[in-house]
């Protein structure tokens, strides 16, 4: 072969290297990306203290303070997992609880129960009240459940990089066509599978809300520091500050049933 002829022949070689190296990485769908972040280890149980600071498109706040216990029961008696949140200011909601079952079952919604202590009352939230606001934030209470992957259809539209992370972005189209949301657009960290954020369609597919989230690692686990939540239909935005995070303690079930919500720990 002629000298021309191999230098050719080796620089095609080398131009074609990347080529192959990129077809033999696997590529991952959206499904699989969604299932890898809903199986990261989260721990077995969590207990916290929150700070929510409440901010009208004025930049008026109000600030309200709780603790919440969530357990993972991993299909322990169809559980999937179970929280509850206890405000403790200001005085004219502390006291109030909101407790949330997630079941095993795809087509088992989960079981919401806000405890009321003006009223002294469990009031249950009922379906079609899922989309209504949490405690005056700008999450749902479908937000503050537990979302099964089954019950969207995920996409990989991209990836890009987001603060400097690179990123898949993927979005969950759900396929209950009356879902509040005609789709969920998050930006999942490439190695550690956590969300940075999610931008919240509504149902004519306007931009509702964007969710930003910041992480923090306690006993080696991921776990969330900080939410910020920008409503862009009426400029509210919600801030949750998470501090004291206690993982793995031991939480007891009965943390977790409506008797407790009413009497309190």
């Amino acid at each position: 072969m002629k000298r021309n002829s191999i230098i050719t022949a080796f620089a095609i070689t080398l131009l074609a290297l990347p080529l192959l190296v990129s077809a033999g990485e696997p590529t991952l769908t959206g499904d699989e990306i969604a299932r890898m972040v809903d199986e990261r280890e989260d721990g077995d149980d969590v207990i916290s203290t929150s700070k929510f600071i409440l901010e009208n498109k004025r930049g008026q706040q109000r600030i309200r303070e709780t603790t919440r216990y969530w357990k993972d029961y991993d299909g322990r008696d169809e559980f999937e997992e179970k929280s509850v949140i206890f405000f403790q200011s200001p005085p004219d909601i502390k006291d109030t609880g909101f407790l949330n079952w997630s079941y095993l079952a795809l087509e088992q919604d989960d079981d919401q129960w806000l405890y009321l202590p003006a009223l002294k009352k469990v009031k249950r939230i009922a379906s079609d009240n899922k989309d209504d606001y949490f405690m005056g934030t700008d999450l749902t209470y479908d937000d503050m459940g537990d979302r099964k992957i089954e019950e969207d259809n995920h996409n990989l539209l991209r990836e890009e990089v987001l603060n400097g992370k690179e990123c898949y972005v993927v979005e969950a189209i759900p396929k209950d066509k009356d879902y509040m949301y005609s789709k969920r657009i998050s930006w999942v960290d490439k190695k550690e599978f956590i969300p940075y954020q999610t931008l919240f369609l509504d149902r004519k597919g306007r931009e509702l809300k964007k969710l930003t989230t910041d992480w923090m690692k306690v006993s080696d686990i991921w776990t969330t520091k900080r939410l910020f939540v920008e409503n862009y239909s009426n400029g509210h935005k919600t801030t949750i500050e998470i501090s004291d995070v206690k993982m793995n303690s031991g939480v007891k079930d009965k943390v977790f049933v409506k008797r407790t919500l009413k009497k309190g720990l």
